[in-house]
Parts: structure tokens; C-alpha cells; sequence
């Protein structure tokens, strides 16, 4: 086993790995950008290397400097995490050329893997089933449109390189391909450098099944299934192990088919099989594919390791520090249900927009695992993924382990911005995923109903006032002892200002009237009720109440000296939505656009934003330019004033 491991990553996964090397015995070496200066990751580790500015390509793709590192601290080898520098063979050849151990495939396991149409002709050689589609080296429209043709509507376009649904389109009839095929490439090529494509059978009731591997470059073994089938935009919400409607059958036949290539690169370490399953009649072994092969460890191992007791990471530090395979396949067995669920800092009626801003409270509940690379006082900056945490529950059924993920996540606190608690408790309710009816498009047909807000009661908007006064936290102050003490307070949620009269009649009792209704607010054993009803924790920070119900009711508390300020941003106006780098500005002054068309585009935590025109009119300035590090609600393109 090592003696000391560099982790050339950050966040979550980072805190992951040293939490394992410390169990071993083994020293960490943790490594930070400008962004990280005062991280988790940073604290946790045994010691800590500042390597470069906030952007990723300033740090954490820095090979060179994370070598360097390693060397420097006498580290005996490297963990990637995921992501960053994970699946760059160039990596991995350095680091195997500096006398270092890679904890992770070959580069030659990577390079074989890396782009989606090789990979599926090494595939197809290997006896693994492969979806109908065209993977040729011929980029040509005429080509591709031809084959399209043949393979039958509808197609998925998609990149050959990377992954997240980057460079992806969905093509429903013959008309919209070439559209969409000028849409994916130019996404590949700013998300990868690279704007081949291939194109494949869309399946209409796709789900997304992967099989966990483990290789020690001769031999693999499969740790079971997950189900990632519930997700949006392509990028996984919820998963889970093991897959709803599994039969023995078809996870013997899908397990073989993900041992099998593993095998076929001498693959080495922790990776992930993906497939895509035809659900459309149950689960039948001559209906999955394979989609790609992840050669890292996945976001969603928890999940894996919940149902089988096995610490992945402890196996990729004892197989890449010269161990054989842990276990044999007879030896790993499947118990329970688990779910992950991913916490993000994101604004979800707003199209799941990435948000920043400072964590000002966070609680995570007894009974769930909670993998995080975040504390309270922390902030979700622009330059890295907006992950706040992974969520794990594991059960003796699916029922159990998903009643604990309702449970975990109603008891989850988050407060300072804006996250997709609430769409993740939704989905936990949702009547189809509750029966394991999931599907890769289960999102977005029920989407309305998975995003719809709770409207704060009496009781909410009277607990907030009391919260904004102080009286919660201070039972007793502003009590007259002659007569009692009646205050306004003003609030407003969503944007709507309302008014709450508190009266204090002693010090652990008050009458609040809102919304024409009266209620009492009593402090028990020094344990709030309103109306009888306990009340939620409440978390009081810059102008701003938290109720912890509902995923959270936000209030913000108006300022009675504060003139009131209408206005903003206006039709005529495109502002950035969140902190990001203006990646590209299709418009100039005096240019005549149309509502709906593209103007600019904006990049921020590894996604690209187009940003529309509201209305028709004439662009009257362009108040930026490409390569510009914008803030939220930056003005970036005026329009003039419509007569």
C-alpha cells in the first residue's frame, strides 16, 4: 500500500479519497486554485499545494504543475477523482514516466475508450452489443444525413469526444437534421476542440443502465447495476442500484457484456459500462447496447457501494499499489436498495441554471450519507460544477431506501442561494418513479408538476416575521411589561411584498396577524409552535429568512428606510443570468434582430447559456465582448427603445 497519495482534484470527490486513504493509514496531498484557497478538501488533507488561478485551465488542468507537485511532497502516486485531468492518457503517461503510480486505467485503456465511434467498433469486436447507428470517419452533411436516412427517425447526433450531453441533438424528422447537426458540432467544438459526430438509433424509451467495473489489467469483475435513467438535459439526477424491474437473466447478460469489454482493453481499476435499455416491454436481455465506457471512478459510486459493502476507492489504492482483485465475482454479493441524489446550487424554474453565492447554513440529517466538498460559509463560485452535495440512502427494498431519501432530503438545510432541493423531493413523490416506471424522458414530460412552487402559508410568512424581528432568537425582546408591544414587519416572498403585525403580549408568546387570519405563536420547552403546530428551524442571515419546509421558503426582509426601487432589467436589456465568461457575441450596433434569436453566449460552470433577443428591434450597443468575465445581471447587449 502507498505510504502518501497527491489527489489532483477538489470538491466532493477530493474529501471522498482522503476519507478513505485515512482509514488505510495513507498521507494525503491536496492540491487548490485561487477559487480554493480555503476549501474542505484543502483542510482535510495532511498537506496542501496552492497550484495556479481560479479558471481550471489555470489549476486543476495543469498537469505539469500537479506533477510537479507530487514530486515535490514525495507522493507515490496520483488520484484523479473525475473529471479535470481523470481520462487524459497524456496524464497518465507523464505520471507513469515520473516514477509515479497512476490510481487509474492505462493510458492506452483511456485512449481506446475515448471516442465514442472507435470505441464502439472495439465493441462490436469484442462480442458487446452496440446500438444501430453510423460511427465512420466521413464527416460529410451528405453522408451523415444518408445514413440517418438508413438507420431511421428518430436519431441521436452526437459527439464523438467528452460527454455531460455536450454536442448532443435529438432528430425527430428528416427536415430538422441538418439544423441540428450544425447545433451539435459547434457545441463539441468549443466544449471539446473536436466536431465529429456520430449518429445512432434513438430508442423511445430509453433507460439508462450501467454496469460498475473493476479490472486489474487482466482480469474484471462487475460490481452490479445502476439505474441513471432520471435525468435532464442528459446529465443524472437520481440513481440508483439496483435497477427497478432487473431480472437474473439479463444482469448475468449485461454483467458479461461489461466484463467483457473491460477485458478486451486490459483494463485496470475503477470504470463505468454505460448502456441504453429499450424499457418500452420490462427489461429483456437482447434489448441494451452499449453507450460508452467511462474509465474513471463515477459520481455515482455511493450507490454501488452502498449495496455491496465495498469501499471502491480502497480498491483502486490497493489494485494500483501492485494488489491483484480484491474479490472474486462469486464472492461480491447485492444487498439492499440505495439512491444518490444530487444536490446543486441551481435555479430550476429558471431552465436549472447554474447560481453562486455563499452557503449561509448547512445541515445535513442523521440516517443518509452525505458526500460533500462544502461547509456552511463556503461559496459556490463560477469556475467549478455548483455540486453541494450527494445525498445516499440505502434500504432492505426500494421502497424503504426511497422513504429515506423523502425523509433525508425534507431534512436537509440549505440557506444563502438558490438549489434544486425542492425538484429533487418532488421526484422522490412522483407517482411513476415511486412504481420504478423511469425513463430518460420521465423529467421532462412531467416537468411542470416536478417544478411547481409551494406557496408559503399563514404560518410560514408569521414564523418569518417572527424570525425577522429577532423574537425567535431573542424570546421576550421588545415586550412591554405595560401594555403590549405591536410591530409591522414587511416582507416579501418571490418578488411580492407583504405586511405581518406582531403583537408581543408576554415573552414567549405572541398574536400574529396575517392574510386576514390570527394566529398564536408560543415558545414551549424552548420549542416554537404556531398555532398549535411545531415550527420548522428558521436560519436569519443577510436580510434574508429561511424556513426549512417545503426545501425551503426564502423571505427577504424589506428595509422600511429603503426607498423602493422598481425597474431592472427590461425587454431591452440582455443581462448575464449568472457569473460566467462570454464565450461568443453574434450581434453588433445598428444590427436588426428577432425575438428569439441568439446573440451572445455565455459559459459558466461547464455549460454554455444562449442568450436571446425578448423582442424584435435594433441592437442599440454591444456592452461586451468575447473572452469577458461577467457577474450576474451584467448588462451585456442593449437594444433601442421601441417607439
Amino acid at each position: 500500500m502507498f505510504h502518501k497519495i497527491l489527489i489532483a482534484n477538489r470538491g466532493e470527490i477530493a474529501c471522498r479519497v482522503i476519507e478513505t486513504a485515512r482509514r488505510l493509514g495513507v498521507a494525503t496531498v491536496a492540491v487548490y486554485s485561487d477559487a480554493d484557497a480555503d476549501a474542505r478538501h484543502v483542510a482535510m488533507a495532511d498537506e496542501a499545494l496552492h497550484i495556479g488561478g481560479s479558471q481550471p485551465a489555470q489549476s486543476y488542468l495543469r498537469g505539469e504543475v500537479i506533477l510537479r507537485a507530487a514530486l515535490d511532497t514525495g507522493a507515490e502516486a496520483i488520484h484523479p477523482g473525475y473529471g479535470f485531468l481523470s481520462e487524459n492518457p497524456d496524464f497518465v503517461e507523464q505520471v507513469k514516466a515520473a516514477g509515479l503510480a497512476f490510481i487509474g486505467p492505462s493510458a492506452q485503456a483511456i485512449r481506446a475508450m475515448g471516442l465514442k465511434d472507435a470505441a464502439k467498433v472495439l465493441m462490436e469486436k469484442a462480442g458487446v452489443p452496440v446500438v444501430p447507428g453510423y460511427h465512420g470517419a466521413d464527416q460529410d452533411d451528405a453522408v451523415l444525413a444518408r445514413e440517418a436516412g438508413q438507420i431511421g427517425y428518430p436519431v441521436l447526433i452526437k459527439a464523438v469526444a467528452g460527454g455531460g450531453g455536450k454536442g448532443m441533438r435529438l432528430v425527430e424528422v428528416e427536415g430538422e437534421f441538418f439544423g441540428a447537426l450544425d447545433s451539435a458540432r459547434a457545441e463539441a467544438r468549443t466544449a471539446f476542440g473536436n466536431d465529429d459526430v456520430l449518429v445512432e438509433k434513438y430508442i423511445e424509451k430509453p433507460r439508462h443502465i450501467e454496469m460498475q467495473v473493476f479490472g486489474d489489467g487482466s482480469h474484471a469483475v462487475h460490481l452490479y447495476e445502476r439505474d441513471c435513467s432520471l435525468q435532464r438535459r442528459h446529465q443524472k439526477v437520481i440513481e440508483e442500484a439496483p435497477a427497478p424491474g432487473m431480472t437474473d437473466e439479463m444482469r448475468a447478460a449485461m454483467g458479461a457484456a461489461a466484463v467483457a469489454a473491460a477485458e478486451a482493453i486490459g483494463y485496470t481499476g475503477a470504470g463505468t459500462v454505460e448502456f441504453i435499455v429499450d424499457g418500452s416491454d420490462g427489461l429483456k436481455p437482447d434489448r441494451f447496447w452499449f453507450m460508452e465506457m467511462n474509465t474513471r471512478l463515477q459520481v455515482e459510486h455511493p450507490v454501488t457501494e452502498a449495496v455491496t459493502g465495498i469501499d471502491l476507492v480502497e480498491w483502486q489504492l490497493r489494485v494500483a499499489s501492485g494488489e491483484g482483485l480484491p474479490a472474486s465475482q462469486d464472492e461480491i454479493s447485492l444487498k439492499g436498495h440505495a439512491f444518490e441524489a444530487r444536490l446543486y446550487a441551481e435555479n430550476v424554474p429558471a431552465g436549472f441554471l447554474p447560481a453562486t453565492g455563499t452557503l449561509t447554513h448547512l445541515v445535513f440529517p442523521d440516517g443518509a450519507r452525505a458526500d460533500s466538498g462544502v461547509r456552511a460559509g463556503d461559496t459556490i463560485t463560477p469556475f467549478y460544477d455548483p455540486m453541494i452535495a450527494k445525498i445516499i440512502t440505502h434500504g432492505a427494498t426500494r421502497s424503504a431506501a426511497l422513504r429515506r431519501m423523502g425523509a433525508a432530503l425534507k431534512h436537509t438545510q440549505v440557506a444563502g442561494l438558490v438549489t434544486n432541493l425542492g425538484f429533487l423531493g418532488a421526484l422522490t413523490r412522483h407517482e411513476g418513479f415511486s412504481c420504478g416506471d423511469v425513463d430518460t424522458g420521465l423529467i421532462a414530460r412531467d416537468l411542470v408538476v416536478l417544478t411547481a412552487a409551494t406557496p408559503p402559508s399563514a404560518a410560514d410568512k408569521a414564523l418569518a416575521a417572527l424570525a425577522a424581528t429577532g423574537l425567535l432568537q431573542r424570546p421576550g425582546s421588545g415586550f412591554h411589561i405595560w401594555t403590549p408591544l405591536r410591530r409591522v414587519v414587511r416582507l416579501a416572498f418571490a418578488g411580492e411584498a407583504f405586511e405581518v403585525t406582531v403583537v408581543t403580549s408576554s415573552a414567549d408568546e405572541h398574536l400574529v396577524f396575517v392574510d386576514g387570519a390570527q394566529l398564536s405563536a408560543l415558545c414551549l420547552r424552548g420549542q416554537w409552535e404556531i398555532d398549535g403546530d411545531r415550527a420548522p428551524a428558521v436560519a436569519v442571515s443577510n436580510g434574508v429568512v429561511t424556513l426549512f419546509t417545503n426545501a425551503g421558503l426564502v423571505f427577504d426582509i424589506i428595509d422600511p428606510l429603503a426607498s423602493a426601487s422598481e425597474g431592472g432589467a427590461t425587454a431591452g436589456v440582455i443581462e448575464a443570468p449568472m457569473p460566467g465568461l462570454v464565450r461568443e457575441v453574434f450581434c453588433v450596433a445598428g444590427q436588426k434582430v428577432t425575438a428569439g434569436e441568439r446573440l451572445a453566449v455565455l459559459e459558466a460552470m461547464k455549460m454554455e447559456h444562449g442568450l436571446t433577443a425578448a423582442r424584435d428591434g435594433v441592437v442599440a450597443e454591444v456592452l461586451t465582448k468575447a473572452g469577458d468575465q461577467v457577474e450576474a445581471g451584467a448588462p451585456l447587449i442593449r437594444l433601442e427603445e421601441e417607439d
